[in-house]
C-alpha cells in the first residue's frame, strides 16, 4: 500500500489537522490489511487448533501447558524490533531517510543475533519448562516436543516480524499482509503432512493415498516454523530490495552505532520488561489453571484461540496506530499524533466490541469445530462467553499502546499492563479459582481487562505523552 505512505507524506506536509473522516480513512485503509492478515491467521489457527484437537484433549492440554512460556519468546522478538522499527518511522516522519535505512539495517544485525540466543535458551529449557509449569503427567513428553521446536525456529520469527514491522513503518500495510496471508495458508499444508500420519482419503470416489509424518504436536510446531521461513525472506526483500524509502540501493551502514543502540535500549527496555513480567503472569495463570485438570488445560488452550478473533480489529489498528503517531511524532506534528491516537482508540473500541458481541454468539459452534471432546467444548464455550464482557475495553488496551509506542512512550503503558495484571488479576485468579474453577479464572480475566482499558484511556487523554522528545531531536 505505498500509495498510502504517500498520502500519509502529503498529510503530514499540511499545516493543518486532517478532518475526522480523512483521519478514520486513513487509519482504516492502513489498519484493514493488517486486520485482513489476522483474520487469515486466526483461522488458520483455528484449523491447526482442530487438528490438534482431533487427537484428543491431552494433546491440546500439551500446547495449552507451555502455550505462555512460547509468548515469551515470541513476545522477545517483537520487543527488540520494536526498538528500532520506533526510530525508523519517527525518522521517516522527518523526512530523514537515510538515518531510517541506517537504523533498519544496523537492527537486523542485532536483532538476528539476539534471536540466536532466545532459540539456544529455549531449546536448552524445553524438557523442564513443562514439569516447571505444573503439567499433567500425560502430556510432558509432548509439551516439551513442542516448545522445542517452536524454539528452534525462533530466528526466522524474528526476520519475519522484523520485516514486517518495517514496511509497516513505511506506511505499506499491504505488502506483509499478503505474504502473511500466504504464509499461514502454507502453515495449514505443512501441519496438515507433519502432525497426521499417512493415510488413504476417497477423494470423488477414488481413493488417494497423502503422505503424512505423524508427529502430532511436534509436527503443530514444525509446520509453523517452515511456514513462517517461507515468509521472512520475501519479507526481507521487499523491505531493503522493493521499498522505495528503506531500499539499500540508496545506501545505508551495517555497523551498529552508538545513538541507534542506546534509542533502542531506551525504547525496549520497558518493553521486554513488560513482557517477561506479564508473561510471569501468564505462566502464573499457567500454574493455576494446571490443578484443574486435563479438561480446564484443553478448553482453557482452545478458548484462548478462539477468543484471538477479536482481537484481530485491535491489531491490526494498534499497528496502523504505531506508524500513523510515529510519523507525525517525528515530524513534530504532535497535535495531529494527538488526533491519529484519538481515533485509533475509538475505533479499537467500536470494533472489539462488535466482535465480542460475535463471539458471544457464536461460542458454542466455535468450540464445537475446535474440539471433539463435548466437556472441553461446554467449558470452553461458558468462559468465551464471560470474555466477550471485556472485548471493548480491551480494543482500548490493545490499540492505544500501539499509538503511544509511536511516540516513544513505552514506559507507561507497561507500568499499567503490570500493575493491571499483578494487581488485579492475579489476586483475583489466585482468590477465584479454588472456587469457580476455570470460570473464576476467566471471570477475573474480564475484571482485569475492563480496568486496564480504562487506565490506558486516562493516559492517552491526559495527553503528557506528547511532551516527550522524539527521536528525530535527539540524533
Amino acid at each position: 500500500m505505498e500509495s498510502y505512505g504517500e498520502k500519509l507524506t502529503e498529510v503530514l506536509a499540511r499545516p493543518d489537522i486532517p478532518k475526522r473522516r480523512e483521519a478514520i480513512s486513513l487509519i482504516l485503509h492502513l489498519g484493514l490489511p493488517a486486520v485482513l492478515a489476522e483474520v487469515s491467521t486466526t483461522v488458520m489457527q483455528y484449523i491447526d487448533t482442530a487438528m490438534v484437537g482431533s487427537l484428543g484433549a491431552n494433546a491440546s492440554a500439551a500446547i495449552g501447558v507451555v502455550q505462555t512460556t512460547t509468548w515469551l519468546l515470541f513476545g522477545c522478538c517483537e520487543c527488540a524490533a520494536l526498538g528500532f522499527s520506533i526510530q525508523v518511522a519517527q525518522f521517516l516522519g522527518a523526512g530523514r531517510d537515510r538515518a531510517a535505512r541506517n537504523a533498519a539495517c544496523q537492527g537486523l544485525v542485532v536483532c538476528s543475533a539476539f534471536s540466536l540466543v532466545i532459540a539456544f535458551v529455549g531449546m536448552a529449557l524445553s524438557k523442564s519448562v513443562p514439569r516447571w509449569l505444573g503439567g499433567p503427567a500425560g502430556v510432558l513428553d509432548d509439551a516439551a516436543g513442542y516448545f522445542f521446536f517452536m524454539s528452534a525456529f525462533m530466528p526466522v520469527v524474528m526476520l519475519q516480524r522484523y520485516g514486517a514491522l518495517m514496511l509497516q513503518c513505511t506506511g505499506d500495510m499491504a505488502t506483509p499482509s499478503i505474504i502473511n496471508v500466504v504464509s499461514c495458508f502454507l502453515d495449514v499444508v505443512f501441519n496438515f503432512l507433519l502432525i497426521m500420519p499417512g493415510a488413504v482419503h476417497s477423494l470423488g470416489g477414488v481413493s488417494v493415498f497423502v503422505p503424512g509424518a505423524g508427529m502430532g504436536v511436534r509436527g503443530a510446531a514444525a509446520g509453523t516454523g517452515v511456514a513462517t521461513a517461507a515468509a521472512a525472506f520475501p519479507m526481507l526483500w521487499f523491505v531493503f530490495g522493493r521499498s522505495g524509502r528503506l531500499s539499500l540501493r540508496r545506501g545505508a551502514s551495517w555497523t551498529p552505532g552508538k545513538p541507534c543502540l542506546r534509542s533502542a535500549l531506551v525504547l525496549s527496555a520497558p518493553l521486554f520488561l513488560e513482557r517477561f513480567v506479564m508473561n510471569g503472569a501468564y505462566i502464573a495463570q499457567t500454574i493455576v489453571v494446571a490443578p484443574l485438570g486435563t479438561i480446564a488445560v484443553a478448553a482453557n488452550s482452545i478458548a484462548t484461540t478462539a477468543e484471538s478473533v477479536c482481537y484481530m480489529p485491535g491489531y491490526g489498528l494498534s499497528q496502523a496506530a504505531t506508524t500513523l503517531v510515529g510519523q507525525a511524532f517525528g515530524s513534530g506534528r504532535r497535535d495531529m499524533a494527538k488526533a491519529f491516537g484519538n481515533y485509533s482508540a475509538l475505533l479499537g473500541v467500536l470494533l472489539m466490541g462488535a466482535a465480542g458481541g460475535m463471539m458471544w454468539l457464536l461460542a458454542p459452534q466455535v468450540m464445537a469445530i475446535l474440539s471433539s471432546d463435548p466437556a472441553v467444548s461446554a467449558l470452553g464455550c461458558s468462559v468465551l462467553r464471560i470474555e466477550a464482557f471485556a472485548e471493548p475495553l480491551y480494543g482500548a488496551a490493545m490499540v492505544i499502546p500501539g499509538g503511544l509506542r509511536g511516540a516513544g512512550d513505552t514506559v507507561a503503558p507497561s507500568l499499567i499492563n503490570l500493575g493491571s495484571m499483578w494487581a488485579i488479576r492475579i489476586p483475583l485468579m489466585v482468590l477465584l479459582a479454588p472456587r469457580l474453577g476455570l470460570v473464576g479464572i476467566w471471570s477475573a480475566m474480564c475484571i482485569e481487562l475492563n480496568a486496564r482499558g480504562c487506565l490506558m484511556l486516562a493516559r492517552l487523554l491526559r495527553g503528557r505523552w506528547l511532551n516527550r522528545s522524539s527521536v528525530t531531536e535527539t540524533h
